[in-house]
């Protein structure tokens, strides 16, 4: 029985580069792009016209699917469904991602968070594999949660927004005040690389391994790990993004995370740290992995697990080419 073709597009959006690219239904990319994260007209003026040069070359999509940076507006019965709102990054505010799309491709579409889509990536073709519930976490730029419950991505009414939360103070930094725009003092105005750099004075992978910055930052994520724990009971939380690259800052959110859990509970004392929280390794291209597997998702109405089965990295982006403002 010959299948029928399926063609699936898929962007990762992130706030400084939009991974763009086409496979097929055996997540063979097919064409693939990087474009750098200007404005919004340059930025998604540029994916359009990938899209529409390599539509033109392979045929129509059976799919669409964007893993995007936020806030996004993910209820579909909400006035700005399919826009990212509240953000940060200048300019971007209230951009109608999935309208600009939708304009020019012909398909259903899906979008969920950058965070999220990395999730599956990793349950696909990394640190998740074989868990249905974990929790993604990128530490960079901002901080964001992506959470997998029963095997596929939670949003709700919309999606996490853990980087946001508050926690009590780590000792000795009682009087930085944090960079958030929104809450000053939140995780991510604490805890991001940009807060890093505002309290320190110097960008965090220049600090030594004895700088006292990594006891702090370390202290903070624990706490988010803690919560999690406490809330979704996941079976690994997964520590990524550029904080997390160096100075053996997962042996030090372990460490720190065994002693805010304070022995409680039986099944929370017998955890493996090591197994526990751990590093990503599904590649740097992970989030618009599982945008394709979304695309995918949304296509069939089932996850592409033969992925992983027959070709693991088969979906890893790896591709610098960047596509002009065109």
């Amino acid at each position: 029985m010959v299948e029928a073709p399926l063609l699936l597009g898929a962007i990762e959006a992130g706030g400084t580069k939009f991974l763009c690219g086409i496979a097929d239904r055996n997540g063979s990319v097919l064409a693939e792009a990087r474009i750098s994260t200007t404005t919004p007209d340059e930025t998604l003026e540029a994916a359009s016209a990938f899209f529409a040069e390599n539509i033109a070359r392979h045929g129509p999509l059976s799919a669409f699917s964007i893993g995007s940076f936020g806030p996004l507006s993910l209820n579909p019965i909400a006035p700005d469904y399919g826009s990212i709102t509240s953000t940060p990054k200048a300019g971007w505010q209230d951009v109608d991602l999935l309208g600009h799309f939708r304009r020019t491709i012909d398909a259903p579409m899906a979008l969920d968070t950058d965070v999220n889509c990395a999730a599956v990536g990793e349950r696909l073709f990394g640190s998740g594999r074989g868990l249905d519930t974990f929790c993604y976490v990128t530490v960079g730029t901002g901080i964001g949660v992506g959470l997998l419950v029963g095997g596929a991505p939670h949003g709700g009414a919309n999606h996490p927004e853990a980087g946001h939360i508050r926690l009590p103070r780590a000792d000795g930094d009682h009087d930085f005040p944090g960079i958030c725009p929104f809450h000053g003092d939140c995780l991510e105005g604490l805890a991001c690389g940009p807060a890093m750099k505002a309290r320190w004075g110097e960008a965090a992978e220049t600090l030594s391994d004895d700088h006292p910055a990594w006891d702090i930052e370390a202290d903070y994520l624990a706490g988010l790990c803690a919560t999690l724990t406490y809330v979704v009971r996941p079976d690994r939380i997964i520590l990524g993004g550029g904080v997390m690259d160096s100075h053996a800052m997962h042996a030090r959110v372990r460490s720190a995370l065994v002693a805010k859990l304070a022995g409680y509970d039986t099944s929370m004392r017998s955890l493996d740290m090591d197994d526990y929280v751990v590093a990503p390794t599904a590649g740097p291209s992970a989030g618009l992995t599982g945008a394709f597997a979304i695309a995918y998702r949304t296509a069939t109405r089932q996850w592409p697990m033969h992925w992983a089965e027959a070709a693991s990295g088969s979906l890893i982006a790896s591709t610098d080419k960047e596509l002009s403002n065109a």
